[in-house]
C-alpha cells in the first residue's frame, strides 16, 4: 500500500510582506524523488459569503508558495469551503479557472 497524501493547516509565511498567511486547509501529496506537490490549498468560513477576493488571495499564498521551492505548485487546486455559499464574482471566478473549485453545504454533504 503507498503513501497517503497529508491534510493539515498552517502559516504560510510571506517574506515580502512579512507577514504570515492563514492557510484553513492544505493537502500535500507524496514526491517521487522530487519536490512534495502540493495538491490543494483552501479557505473555510462558514458565515460569509465567500467571493472573489478569497481565490486571489489563495492564488497568492500559492504564488508565496512556489517562490519557497519546496514544493511543486504547478497543478495545485485553490479551494473554497463556505457555508453561507459564493456571490456573483466567486462563482464566475471559479468558472473561469479550472484550478478553482467552490464547495457549499449541499455539495460537501453529497446534495449538490
Amino acid at each position: 500500500m503507498g503513501e497517503l497524501p497529508c491534510v493539515g493547516h498552517g502559516v504560510v509565511r510571506d517574506p515580502k510582506a512579512r507577514i504570515g498567511h492563514e492557510v484553513d486547509v492544505a493537502v500535500i501529496g507524496v514526491a517521487d524523488g522530487g519536490k512534495p506537490p502540493l495538491l490543494a490549498i483552501g479557505e473555510a468560513k462558514w458565515n460569509d459569503t465567500m467571493g472573489i477576493a478569497h481565490i486571489e488571495r489563495l492564488r497568492h499564498i500559492r504564488d508565496v508558495i512556489a517562490a519557497s521551492g519546496h514544493y511543486d505548485t504547478t497543478r495545485t487546486r485553490l479551494v473554497c469551503f463556505s457555508g453561507t455559499g459564493f456571490n456573483g464574482k466567486a462563482l464566475a471566478g471559479a468558472t473561469a479557472s479550472s484550478d478553482v473549485h467552490l464547495i457549499d453545504l449541499p455539495a460537501l454533504y453529497g446534495r449538490a
